[in-house]
């Protein structure tokens, strides 16, 4: 009879451990730069449900040319209005990125300082967390840091860090003389020194153009001096402002908030092909798109937002990057905040601004696979 001897438990154990066991992949890190966008006070109402068709009239919307505005913004559905008025973001965003904010949906996303309005909300936003100094929108240069002055002083970003906005408050909002990174703002012509053609245009442009605000330049101009300066200094992280869409609701000329709103997307994906077409931001980048504050719903109310007007607190978040899933518009998602978002941005560049700021908000969960 052949006798054949189990092998002990040991020996089987010992066996187990020099079997390479099968390895998850990992997909590296690929986001390498960042721009943060905002466009000032535009509702997420506006960017899930499309136009109210209630306000695309001269009694509540102040609409000059009703027929030219329902002819190229009205549409049927929510899904077709969305698409209409924001073309990127939905054609794009919405099939590569991730959106949050569609409280249709039961995706909640806030602001956490109490005030909403823009000093408050840039605050909260650009350094993870509120501030109850910042109470208004004159208030003077920043005390806080804000992450894009962190991450100038970290290895790799020195002299890679630029902010635009079309609000002249962005140079207190960012404390310009500490910061030590470039801050245009306002009317301010952004070129000096020797001058190309273009650049001298842009700057007469600044100069010449009669102020409809005071302290804020038309979106147009802006885009055209950032995408000069995009295409010379190069730089890993770019704080993006743009403000006619808070202007215009304040005007109560709902026509020139949504056409406004139409024209932030294309210069969005404007933005978006210019730097996919260049080797250094070529599926290296990633955005993120918001609003400082929400609006109230209404017909009269839209107009509003503060700290007293009840939904001014929703706003929403657009991700779109190499290392965001694609899944599209979140719904049924815990809460998201605010201040979440200065973190997120360093989390999305391998960086820690969570753990190295005390009280500043975790990153929002889901956006990298990381």
């Amino acid at each position: 009879m052949l006798l054949v001897r189990r092998p002990r438990a040991g020996l089987i154990l010992v066996l187990a451990l020099l079997v390479p066991l099968p390895v998850r992949a990992q997909s590296p890190h690929r986001t390498k730069n960042v721009v943060l966008i905002a466009t000032d006070g535009l509702r997420w109402q506006e960017v899930f449900r499309g136009p109210d068709h209630a306000l695309m009239d001269q009694a509540h919307g102040g609409v000059q040319d009703t027929l030219a505005l329902r002819r190229d913004l009205w549409r049927d559905t929510d899904d077709a209005g969305r698409r209409a008025l924001l073309p990127f973001v939905w054609d794009v965003v919405a099939a590569q990125g991730q959106l949050f904010g569609n409280r249709d949906a039961g995706s909640v996303v806030q602001v956490t300082n109490g005030l909403k309005f823009s000093y408050p909300g840039y605050n909260e936003m650009l350094t993870g967390a509120p501030d109850a100094r910042i109470d208004r929108n004159s208030y003077g240069p920043n005390p806080n840091l804000t992450v894009l002055e962190w991450l100038n002083d970290r290895p790799g970003f020195h002299g890679r860090v630029a902010a635009f906005g079309t609000w002249g408050a962005f140079l207190r909002i960012f404390n310009v003389e500490r910061a030590e990174f470039p801050v245009l703002a306002g009317w301010a012509p952004p070129f000096s020194g020797t001058l190309t053609q273009a650049q001298a245009t842009i700057d007469d442009f600044y100069r010449n153009t009669t102020h409809y605000w005071d302290d804020n330049v038309f979106d147009a101009f802006m885009q055209a001096a950032l995408l000069d300066y995009l295409g010379r200094e190069r730089p890993r992280v770019l704080f993006v402002g743009y403000g006619e869409t808070d202007e215009w609701a304040h005007e109560g000329r709902y026509d020139l908030l949504l056409r406004s709103a139409h024209q932030v997307d294309r210069f969005i994906e404007q933005l978006w092909t210019t730097m996919q077409a260049m080797p250094q931001y070529r599926d290296s980048t990633t955005f993120i798109i918001t609003t400082d504050h929400g609006r109230r719903s209404g017909l009269e109310e839209w107009k509003n937002h503060g700290r007293n007007v009840d939904g001014a607190e929703d706003i929403w978040i657009a991700v779109l990057g190499p290392d965001t899933p694609p899944s599209g518009a979140r719904a049924e998602v815990e809460r998201v905040t605010q201040s979440q978002i200065a973190p997120t941005l360093a989390a999305l560049l391998g960086e820690d601004f969570h753990g190295a700021i005390p009280g500043t908000a975790a990153p929002i969960a889901g956006v990298s696979r990381q």
